[in-house]
């Protein structure tokens, strides 16, 4: 028999379902289709603010070839994070800047897109996942094709070492992948 008080129990489902949205992000940003997916619990509906609205699978299936182009890359942040738990339910509400970059030849084109995110979460078999989510655009800005320069040209990006997609980023390397997994 579990003793934990109701309230350290609620804590403890926030936290899980705040890993649970960074997971998602991170799986957007790194190609992680397998992660990605188990996001989701069966027969889970995404709205995605306009853009497609059906099962959640289906939405994966029509941007997986964008997330895995070499040529793209995205970085998403993650704020504000309200989360009302009740038993096995929740909903939570949390904001995502979306920084993408594509390289076009020698040149590239970056493009800030700020979102609202609302989900209705379950805890099926012991784990957290995604019911319904439902996304809102707040406001874009894009940042037109010019040559790749950082930091006022002080810095080579050729020289620097950068993040990667699934699975060759470190991130799936060692004893994070296998904690993840299990979950």
């Amino acid at each position: 028999m579990d003793n934990r008080s109701p309230e350290l129990q609620v804590l403890l489902d926030k936290q899980a379902i705040t890993e649970l949205l960074t997971r998602y992000l991170r799986s957007i940003d790194r190609a992680d289709i397998v992660t990605l997916r188990a996001c989701y619990l069966e027969g889970a509906t995404e709205e995605h603010g306009g853009m497609y609205a059906g099962p959640a699978q289906g939405y994966i299936d029509s941007i997986e070839r964008l997330l895995s182009h070499p040529k793209a890359v995205a970085t998403h942040t993650l704020s504000n994070v309200l989360i009302d738990v009740e038993g096995d339910r929740a909903v939570s509400e949390h904001y995502v800047l979306a920084m993408t970059r594509v390289k076009i030849g020698v040149s590239v084109s970056d493009s800030l897109v700020a979102t609202r995110i609302i989900d209705d979460l379950e805890r099926r078999d012991g784990r957290w996942g995604i019911a319904r989510r439902r996304l809102r655009f707040d406001w874009s800005h894009d940042v037109g094709e010019r040559e790749e320069r950082w930091v006022g040209g002080t810095l080579d990006p050729a020289a620097l070492l950068h993040s990667s997609k699934y699975p060759d980023d470190p991130v799936y390397d060692g004893i994070m992948q296998r904690s993840e997994m299990s979950q």
